[in-house]
């Protein structure tokens, strides 16, 4: 079996993630968190069913959707659950895009009278929304349908809640409730080397075990390896195109000073450049 530097798998895999939330065996899993994300509204979901991730347009020509994750719910709601490595241009645009899927599906029956079971979708994202920087302490967004003047839910049979994770900071010592309890362990869990004693709990104690990367076979290894090469690929192709950006932008800031006669004592000051970076600039 091949050789990884973490104990316990990386939950922003592909396979990481599947693994632990997208497998029959593990459905205790997601239905836990799932009631202690949305306990207040929706009382206690008692069961799940796993649907099928694929959807097709009505047409052709239509763009087809991929789910993550795609379950309902005892009563018929549907739950979208998506996991969102990077940045992605228009990712709000794609949750609202997803949501029409559940919505039309219910629209089969040959006498239909408009009524909807309520639709969720949930985003689990490793990185934070540009808008969103100036606001550190909050990392979780409900988003539904509101009259803008009285700020109440116009309708709420359509919730879309987005989880900004590199924002949540809670040390194990500072975890309150059991939704904490699992923020905690999503962002953490593959920095871990065993189950902390404040998360000795039959479902966390679950999860560690699904999660031990030593006791995968080769094939599950082999899948875990490739999920992770991804992962990692795409974050070291992020990480250069922001600093490829930032080194850009702080150059552009250079020039403009440049251009406007500050001394390169200044400029040094304003952009951290070296007086030798900001020489060749000038010239």
């Amino acid at each position: 079996m091949t050789e990884f530097a973490e104990k316990y798998v990386n939950p922003f895999t592909d396979y990481g993630f599947k693994r632990l939330f997208g497998e029959e065996i593990n459905k205790d899993l997601l239905l836990d968190f799932l009631n202690e994300l949305l306990h207040e509204e929706q009382g206690k979901i008692v069961s799940l069913t796993y649907l099928k991730s694929e959807h097709l347009g009505t047409t052709e020509l239509d763009r087809k959707a991929i789910f993550d994750l795609y379950c309902e719910n005892e009563k018929g709601e549907k739950f979208i659950v998506e996991l969102q490595k990077t940045k992605q241009k228009f990712f709000k645009d794609r949750t609202l895009y997803y949501s029409t899927f559940p919505i039309r599906e219910q629209a089969k029956q040959a006498e239909w009278i408009y009524e909807l079971k309520a639709v969720y979708t949930i985003a689990i994202l490793d990185f934070v929304f540009d808008e969103d920087k100036d606001k550190p302490e909050k990392y979780r967004y409900d988003i539904k349908l509101a009259d803008i003047e009285t700020n109440k839910v116009f309708y709420d049979k359509l919730t879309f809640i987005y989880l900004e994770m590199p924002k949540f900071n809670k040390n194990i010592d500072q975890l309150v409730t059991r939704f904490d309890k699992w923020l905690y362990v999503i962002r953490n869990l593959n920095r871990l080397d065993r189950i902390p004693d404040k998360l000795r709990e039959k479902i966390f104690e679950k999860l560690f075990e699904t999660a031990e990367i030593a006791k995968f076979s080769t094939e599950q290894a082999r899948y875990y390896e490739d999920s992770l090469k991804y992962y990692r690929d795409l974050k070291a192709s992020f990480d250069t195109k922001f600093e490829e950006g930032m080194k850009k932008g702080i150059e552009k800031v250079a020039l403009n000073a440049i251009k406007k006669g500050l001394s390169i004592e200044d400029i040094i000051d304003l952009t951290g450049l070296s007086k030798e970076q900001i020489e060749r600039l000038h010239n």
